[in-house]
């Protein structure tokens, strides 16, 4: 859910860049750094998550089947996307306080 809302978020504000750099007259630049952009926030959501995301995952093992399952497919190298998708699993399992 998150996910999709970051997308749409990220896709919108392409197109509304899109449209500035028409106005402005400059859309390769604007395209070029778009291109940059996107680059850089698949690289983060692709990256391996530090000590203490791995912490987190300690904390949430061995309380619900399907968080577990999704640790274990995501297991020895977890990425940031993972971590949110395992933590998405164990929060809809928690009861709200």
């Amino acid at each position: 859910m998150i996910l999709t809302i970051i997308l749409t978020v990220a896709v919108l504000l392409t197109i509304a860049f899109h449209f500035v750099g028409i106005y402005v007259k400059a859309t390769k630049f604007v395209w070029i750094a778009l291109i940059l952009l996107w680059a850089a926030g698949i690289s983060i959501f692709t990256s391996e998550i530090k000590q203490k995301g791995y912490d987190s995952i300690k904390k949430m093992e061995g309380k619900y089947s399907d968080t577990d399952k999704l640790i274990q497919e995501a297991m020895p190298e977890v990425s940031v996307y993972e971590l949110i998708i395992i933590k998405q699993s164990f929060m809809e399992h928690e009861p709200r306080r």
